[in-house]
């Protein structure tokens, strides 16, 4: 921190010289500055900087200051801002130092902006026209102070206002102007990536600009854009290895070489990019071998730089398709990195095994001795790194071991972060390899206590729910639910008082539980206990209402403790306490009621949650129509009210009129309740003035801005490394020539670390370890959860839904719906997700089936007998497409066929099916020969999808010159612009000999748009109870004679969008994402561009229909 401010303090001087930038500083600033470090305590500090403050105010309001004094005081006061010290009083001068002065001032004023506001706060309204104006300046230092401003502090909703100038900044002829607009679209792109979709074009001209300064600010860009869809920019990977090999080379000019490395941070931009270009995917890996094994021998090790060059060298030999001869270069590299004695250099080294030892669990084994010595390092991130690097090789072997150090280190550690980051594996650890009940109970009271009050919330959740929901054995559940009741009964049993909460209320819960399980346990005795601590201090709240829903449970036949304890509770100044006391004692005096309420040995997973509360809509209803307002969660709206003073880029005119009846309901507008034929116009004051005071005015109505999914985090760095000794240069070497030399007798110390090493890295053998041409099968969690029953109703269909995603279902207990009529196949682990059985609103039924015995294919994936098409047609390309569909789907309207790869032997494409709760991937397999293929199997992974039912994906024998057809019903719950698909079909051509031809291939989201019928009155119902929107102008089709209905007839034809009403200028639309979610498109003629509103309850659908629409209406 002290050379951050050694330089800012250097560079501060230039700031006064208007003629040379000599290093003169004024007499106040060196007095000031020199004042502050002869002091000795920070109460002097604090004194000095308040009365420098209040001169400071004095300067400022006097109307005789200069503006060259007031460009002293607002450097002043960055320093003082900069110390901690609040100078509030001077940001509006900074905006008039901007908009008022000179060159020299706009500078200074520009740098106190960017410094003293943040993106929310309301001066950033006020520097919006000086914004303009010096982004339209033919000054050269105007324009570039204003698109550094732009880039640093302006928000989402000023993007329109300036985007199009900064886009014309592309185009400048000096590349200075063009670097920074590059980066200001970059800003753009993270937090509104919707509001930049149309110009992407112009970032591949960025990425061939001249300039290798734009180039390189372009690429930014690109890794965000590659990161969400890696398919779409495979074009690009030539251009990049050719950019990378350029810059290895040394083409670039000198000025950009870093202690005569050639562009290091070009280098590893572009390592990143590619790595995530060639994962899994042959064809685009085999670019970039040429290039990596250039760079890993370029870089040498001798300089701090080269050595993050080689980590990103190292992690992008790993991710892409492997390559033999770079994987024995890249693990020695890691090996010189960690046997390093330097520590920033062993850390790195640690970092890199921690990464390639998911892709390659036996490179671990080479360094054993090396990790278990780095087990006692007196360095804390080694530490922390080498258990980081333990948890990606544990296995139900060395799990013991492997806790057992987590949890020493975890003993003597301090940091809340390591301490939340730490616990939360170990308890993910010991519910997967968890050897016997004992050790997991155990092993989680550990968590508990070490982990203590910072645990996150899902920790004692998933552990709840281990011991509720069990697994296939009834025996080994109750096995494990005694044990935690012993040994809780054992815990409390000592002094409780200094347990964390969270833990006292895991203990609560599974004693009110499954006490009647351990019949020879008193249960007067668990209730003394549990009433012992409610009355200690140290108890919060919230556990007290756990304590007294254990209590609840186990109170049946103990009238007497139960009534004096309720009696206690009576006059606790808790309300929920004095609730449930007294529900306690109305249970215990009932028994009839306590039977009904609390049934004895009722199934846990039988028991029905209304998660959507539909038992209130009657209430919701009738509250409505009484004229309460929607619910609105919490942070929508905490998030309205930041947004009172959120910038309106729209005419004021732009006000949507609406009826008296709607401003009776609500106080959010419908667009639909227009008075068309009253002779009122758009403008919100005329209506008020009209309709008298209940009429909604209008005026600057908020607009609700989710930020979720636009805020992207900021990747973490490495911790910087030292330069090492030259030793270490050539230790590759050393380490060969020790091998070949006669070792001495292990001391006993050695012979410890060589027993602890055996017990860490057992199971990493040949016969165990992960290959990088494909992962081995998961091992089994140790506690399996039980399927749960299928219900009718939509809250256990919801969550269903969600437990169903996170676990694996046998054939016998899997349902399908009726997305597809065939026969079902079992969730598979090529899959991303798992198949659903039945949906919040009903789509989905369950239907009796054809069945199918599934055949195991390797383990892994299941075989489905599909109903084979082998006419003699010829590729599909060429041929009818419903020819070669079941006489289910001929009728289904579809896509073009597309051809997705092809060798000599095999040839696939494909198309898509809508169905209205679905859309059908259809790919068609074809015999390019005249031999027959043998055992075809195709495997499918999407992540963003739900894979509801497939149907064909294995075939035993594929005739010559034939095609088949296997098809995937895929649903969509999250939009996503784009969707990727990847997959592999593996097939023989001669008897024990298995090919594998990989495809991919892109889905958007308006495949999964369907059109939403909806009346008038409907319409402006449901646009109430919406809360996400978003407001854009597109493109109006003005060369026909009515430019609305145009428009909108094209939006229907390209989106399957369903045109509600059209009354004059304005249009009403709806669609819904397949059976689920809808959103709600409000569209205004506004001079030559069409104003469109959308609304949905999901975040970022209106965003993706949004991009659907700019790009349908620019294509037309």
């Amino acid at each position: 921190m002290s050379d951050v401010v050694e330089k800012t303090l250097t560079a501060l001087p230039g700031l006064f010289d208007s003629q040379t930038g000599a290093a003169r500083i004024t007499n106040r600033l060196r007095q000031l500055i020199k004042s502050i470090t002869e002091l000795t305590s920070k109460h002097d500090e604090e004194n000095l900087i308040k009365q420098e403050l209040s001169a400071m105010k004095e300067q400022v309001s006097s109307p005789n200051t200069t503006m060259k004094q007031m460009r002293e005081v607002m450097v002043r006061a960055m320093y003082c801002e900069m110390l901690g010290y609040d100078a509030s009083f001077t940001y509006i001068h900074a905006i008039k130092l901007a908009q008022q002065g000179g060159v020299l001032e706009k500078r200074v004023g520009y740098l106190a902006v960017s410094l003293f506001l943040n993106e929310g706060h309301e001066l950033l309204l006020l520097l919006v026209n000086t914004v303009l104006k010096d982004l339209q300046s033919t000054n050269l230092i105007e324009a570039c102070m204003a698109l550094t401003v732009v880039a640093q502090v302006f928000p989402k909703d000023m993007i329109p206002a300036v985007l199009p100038l900064v886009e014309d900044k592309l185009s400048h002829p000096k590349e200075i102007i063009r670097r920074k607009a590059v980066l200001a679209l970059y800003k753009f792109h993270l937090i509104a990536p919707t509001q930049v979709q149309h110009i992407h074009g112009k970032f591949r001209k960025a990425l061939c600009d001249k300039d290798p300064g734009v180039m390189t600010s372009s690429l930014h860009i690109y890794l965000q854009l590659i990161k969400e869809s890696p398919d779409g920019y495979k074009d690009l990977t030539g251009s990049l290895v050719t950019i990378l090999k350029q810059v290895v080379g040394g083409k670039l000019p000198v000025e950009f070489d870093y202690h005569s490395v050639p562009a290091p941070w070009l280098q590893i931009q572009l390592l990143r990019i590619l790595s995530l270009l060639g994962r899994e995917d042959p064809s685009t890996s085999e670019l970039m071998y040429d290039v990596l094994d250039e760079s890993l021998r370029r870089a040498e090790m001798n300089h701090n730089i080269t050595y993050a060059i080689l980590y990103e060298c190292v992690k992008a030999v790993y991710t892409i398709h492997p390559k033999a001869e770079l994987l024995e270069k890249a693990a020695r590299c890691i090996g010189n990195f960690v046997l390093s004695p330097k520590i920033n250099l062993k850390y790195l080294g640690l970092k890199a095994l921690t990464y390639v030892v998911q892709h390659d669990a036996r490179l671990a084994l080479q360094h054993q001795m090396t990790i278990i010595e780095c087990l006692d390092h007196a360095d804390y991130t080694i530490k922390r790194e080498t258990l980081e690097l333990l948890f990606r090789i544990t296995n139900a072997q060395n799990v013991t071991v492997i806790v057992e150090k987590m949890l020493d280190f975890l003993h003597g550690c301090n940091d809340e972060h390591t301490i939340i980051h730490l616990v939360g594996k170990v308890a993910e650890l010991a519910e997967k390899f968890a050897p016997d009940n004992s050790w997991f109970i155990q092993t989680m009271n550990d968590v508990f206590s070490t982990g203590g009050d910072l645990l996150q919330r899902d920790v004692p959740n998933n552990f709840l729910r281990v011991l509720a929901e069990g697994s296939e054995s009834k025996e080994e559940d109750d096995q494990l639910r005694l044990h935690a009741v012993d040994s809780y009964l054992t815990v409390l049993k000592r002094d409780a008082s200094r347990l964390p909460q969270r833990f006292l209320q895991v203990m609560s819960w599974v004693l009110g539980e499954y006490t009647p399980l351990q019949e020879s346990v008193d249960q007067r005795e668990v209730i003394c206990l549990l009433t012992k601590l409610l009355d200690q201090r140290s108890v919060s709240s919230e556990t007290r209402v756990w304590i007294l829903s254990a209590l609840t449970k186990i109170s049946e036949g103990q009238t007497d403790l139960i009534l004096e304890l309720a009696e206690s509770l009576s006059s606790s100044q808790d309300t929920v306490l004095r609730q449930q006391a007294q529900e306690l004692r109305q249970l215990s005096q009932d028994s009839l009621l306590y039977e009904r309420v609390l049934p004895r040995g009722a199934p846990w997973g039988g028991m029905e949650v209304d998660s959507s509360l539909s038992f209130l809509d009657g209430f919701v209803s009738e509250a409505l129509a009484a004229g309460a307002a929607p619910y609105k969660p919490p942070h929508q709206r905490q998030e309205e009210l930041c947004e009172d003073r959120a910038l309106n880029l729209e005419p004021y005119s732009y006000s949507l009129p609406v009826s008296l009846s709607s401003c009776s309901i609500t106080d959010r507008p419908s667009p639909t309740l227009l008075s068309v034929s009253s002779g009122l116009s758009g403008n919100s004051t005329e209506l008020s003035q009209k309709a008298g005071s209940s009429a909604l005015i209008l005026e600057g109505v908020k607009r609700v801005w989710g930020k979720d999914g636009y805020l992207r985090q900021k990747e973490t760095t490495a911790p910087p490394v030292d330069e090492p000794s030259a030793a270490v240069q050539s230790s590759g070497k050393q380490e060969a020539a020790e091998r070949s030399q006669p070792q001495p007798e292990p001391s006993t110390q050695n012979q410890d670390k060589q027993q602890l090493a055996s017990s860490l890295f057992v199971g990493l053998g040949a016969g165990s370890a992960m290959s990088l041409l494909g992962k081995s099968e998961a091992p089994p969690p140790r506690f399996r959860k039980k399927p749960r029953p299928h219900s009718s109703s939509s809250s256990s269909g919801t969550s269903e839904r969600s437990s169903e995603s996170s676990s694996h279902c046998t054939t016998d207990s899997f349902l399908y719906g009726r997305l597809l009529e065939e026969e079902p196949a079992t969730s598979i682990s090529a899959f991303s997700h798992t198949p659903k059985s039945s949906t919040a609103n009903g789509l989905a039924r369950n239907e009796d089936r054809r069945t199918n015995t599934s055949q195991i294919l390797g383990g892994d994936l299941v075989l489905v007998r599909p109903n084979t098409i082998q006419d003699k047609h010829p590729p599909p390309e060429s041929s009818d497409l419903t020819a070669l569909l079941p006489a289910d789907l001929k009728d289904l309207p579809h896509s073009d066929v597309i051809r997705l790869t092809s060798e000599p032997s095999l040839s696939l494409s494909s198309c898509r099916l809508f169905r209205d709760e679905a859309v059908l991937l259809v790919i068609l397999i074809s015999n390019c020969t005249e031999t027959e293929i043998k055992d075809v199997a195709v495997q499918l992974t999407c992540d963003e999808l739900e894979t509801a039912s497939l149907r064909g994906n294995v075939m035993n024998c594929l005739e010559g010159r034939s095609t088949s057809v296997c098809h995937y019903a895929l649903l969509m719950d999250d939009p996503h612009t784009n969707v990727s698909f990847t997959g592999t079909v593996s097939y023989q051509t001669q008897p024990g000999h298995t090919n594998t031809l990989p495809f991919s291939g892109t889905l958007s989201t308006a495949d999964f748009i369907r059109p939403l019928v909806l009346t008038t009155e409907e319409y402006g119902k449901l646009w109430l109870t919406l809360s996400h929107d978003v407001k854009q102008n597109l493109k109006l089709l003005t060369d026909a004679s009515d430019p609305l209905r145009t428009t909108l007839n094209a939006l229907r034809d390209a989106l399957q969008l369903h045109v509600v009403d059209i009354i004059g200028s304005e249009g009403i639309v709806a669609c819904r994402l397949l059976s689920g979610a809808p959103c709600l498109l409000h569209c205004r003629v506004n001079g030559d561009a069409l104003a469109m509103w959308l609304r949905s309850p999901l975040p970022a659908l209106p965003d993706c229909i949004l991009y659907h629409c700019q790009r349908a209406l620019a294509q037309h």
